[in-house]
């Protein structure tokens, strides 16, 4: 547990990012605030540390990831065919979930968060990760929802047969600091879940926020209620969040 609480997160716009080098900087932010927490536990209380915390938005260029308990028969296409006619990438990493897309359109945010500054409980992490993005769906009058059982948020009905999954979500946390995040399809081309079985559920639809509403939204905007939900939800402290 932190002695010195600290509740400002900083915000990184990183734009259109290639797969790897948002990890890179991922692992980097990570690996600054273990450290620090392991280094505190050496210090007198006078000389504890603070330890920061991030939010990521970005873009990738086609991607697909998999997760730690992915099938690699949720691919339906082999990778040399995923660069030649899709121009995508494969990457396996160390997350919760199976496979998923990250394409051009997409917000992705990433919360590198040390979550001994909020509360130590990943189920209501995850819980407020999805909430923020259900009443950011609000803001544009889309009503969107959970299924029990299943992570992300979803449009439609399930017991009528017309769910829509519109964000995905996968995250890893060692010592309460997280990784990963979510996925929220904006203006995503669809076309690209075609080619996977998008998080191995095989009866459901994939639907974007452009797509609900008939017109393109700005990224950066929907990013901005992103921000404001979370800092409400979380209790944060974010410099030069607007609205």
């Amino acid at each position: 547990m932190n002695r010195r609480i600290n509740k400002q997160v900083g915000i990184r716009e990183l734009g259109l990012i290639e797969y790897q080098s948002a990890w890179d900087e991922q692992e980097r932010l990570f690996a600054t605030i273990v450290d620090k927490k392991l280094l505190n536990r050496s210090r007198t209380d006078e000389e504890q540390q603070p330890t920061p915390n991030y939010l990521l938005f970005c873009e990738h260029p086609p991607v697909y990831t998999m997760g730690t308990s992915g099938h690699a028969e949720n691919l339906l296409m082999d990778e040399d065919r995923l660069a030649t006619e899709l121009g995508a990438t494969l990457f396996k990493i160390r997350r919760g979930g199976d496979i998923t897309y990250h394409g051009p359109g997409q917000l992705v945010g990433y919360p590198i968060l040390d979550l001994d500054n909020f509360f130590t409980d990943i189920h209501r992490y995850m819980r407020l990760l999805e909430e923020s993005i259900i009443l950011t769906l609000a803001d544009y009058g889309l009503a969107a929802g959970r299924i029990d059982g299943l992570t992300g948020v979803w449009l439609g009905n399930d017991a009528e047969g017309n769910a829509r999954k519109i964000c995905a979500m996968g995250v890893k946390a060692s010592r309460w600091v997280t990784m990963h995040g979510f996925a929220l399809n904006v203006n995503t081309n669809l076309r690209y879940f075609d080619h996977i079985v998008p998080c191995g559920i095989t009866d459901k639809a994939v639907t974007s926020m452009a797509v609900e509403l008939g017109y393109e939204v700005p990224l950066n905007e929907v990013s901005h209620h992103v921000q404001r939900h979370m800092a409400n939800l979380f209790d944060m402290e974010i410099d030069g969040m607007n609205g």
